[in-house]
């Protein structure tokens, strides 16, 4: 295997061009992120930058990036240990504090010998159901006692958004101790009836593993334990879960009801029936969501969403390995709460939030939603 350094040589030999002025270049180009409204920032060297706007991209109207000013940028905001991580692997995660109300998650990343940066805005303005238009079930599931809550979807979905919106609603109206282990800390908390400690992966701690280990010791009664990335991840989540503590989480899945599929995955077969044991006894809610453009002027995207609650029924489906019957139980569970993601995207066409062919794109049964639309079930 070729020696990461020989790898990512390039990073090396580009001498940048002055102290700060690629951080203020950078942040000439997160204030106009801001400006625009924008979710997203995408910086590639020689090119002149994109933001994303109602999920379009659009290229501003200012010159490109040069190559140096592209590493210039590293140089500035990455500190001495950070910047050896970048050279050596290519690429970089970081949270960059814009002002006290906002901050940008940072990936830095190596494209062709040149850098680039993809930027998502994350404000310390953590929204409410209603500014969300997430339902409104998922205030009582917040308030759980324990057991486990995950939300599913791509990258961009809005999941850490929805998340941080529960986490805030416990906060509000819960004397507890929260926990979040996040890397990097994407929404700044600030204690109301809860007590909140916020752990950034390489600031207070070493790694997720080392973190979720210390939980124990911490007294929590809530954790966020973020992307469930591995077999060591899950686990210690669902332990928690299984010991008195409500844990929320996120999975990349393309629907509720599939999660599952994708957290057995993790594990080898001989382990997955204690975990499907334990996932039965143990899950709250399984949250997938998508977000979409919307027809409304002031509200730029909407999400579209599946959820599956842990109720009687959906345990005992799940004991009995019929996972792939579990959309049968959402759909005949409409009054508890539950939505399939087709029954979701009717509501939004027929309450005139997205336009039809928003739903038939973001649908993975087209033929369905078509025949459900012309009031055919």
């Amino acid at each position: 295997m070729t020696d990461s350094k020989e790898v990512f040589g390039a990073v090396s030999h580009v001498r940048g061009t002055e102290a700060g002025k690629g951080e203020a270049i950078f942040r000439k180009l997160l204030k106009a992120c801001i400006t625009y409204e924008a979710s997203d920032l995408h910086v590639k060297s020689d090119t002149a930058p994109r933001i994303r706007v109602r999920g379009e991209l659009r290229t501003l109207s200012t010159d490109a990036v040069s190559v140096d000013d592209g590493h210039q940028i590293a140089l500035d905001i990455l500190d001495e240990g950070q910047y050896t991580h970048f050279k050596n692997h290519g690429q970089f995660d970081l949270a960059y504090d814009y002002d006290e109300d906002r901050r940008f998650r940072v990936n830095i990343f190596m494209s062709r010998g040149k850098v680039s940066l993809a930027c998502r805005l994350i404000t310390s303005d953590i929204k409410t159901f209603e500014q969300l238009h997430i339902p409104e079930i998922l205030g009582p599931v917040a308030l759980s006692a324990n057991g486990l809550i995950l939300f599913a979807g791509v990258t961009g979905s809005g999941k850490s958004t929805s998340i941080a919106a529960m986490l805030q609603y416990v906060n509000m109206r819960k004397r507890c101790h929260i926990v979040t282990i996040e890397d990097p800390i994407e929404y700044i908390f600030k204690d109301d009836k809860a007590s909140i400690n916020q752990r950034e992966v390489g600031i207070d701690c070493l790694d997720f593993n080392e973190a979720l280990r210390a939980l124990v010791r911490e007294d929590p009664d809530v954790v966020l334990v973020g992307e469930m990335r591995d077999k060591e991840t899950f686990e210690a989540a669902i332990r928690a879960a299984e010991t008195g503590h409500l844990v929320f989480g996120t999975i990349h899945a393309s629907s509720a009801w599939q999660t599952f599929g994708r957290i057995y995955d993790l594990f080898d077969q001989d382990e997955v029936e204690n975990i499907r044991k334990l996932l039965a006894y143990n899950l709250r809610a399984i949250v997938y969501q998508k977000l979409l453009p919307t027809l409304v002027e002031d509200v730029a995207r909407i999400p579209a969403v599946e959820i599956l609650l842990g109720t009687p029924a959906v345990q005992k489906y799940v004991l009995e390995a019929r996972e792939g019957e579990l959309l049968d139980i959402i759909r005949k569970s409409l009054e508890e709460g539950m939505v399939d993601f087709t029954t979701s995207l009717v509501r939004l066409v027929e309450s005139e939030w997205i336009h039809h062919r928003v739903a038939l794109e973001a649908t993975p049964k087209p033929e369905e939603l078509k025949m459900r639309l012309k009031g055919i079930s």
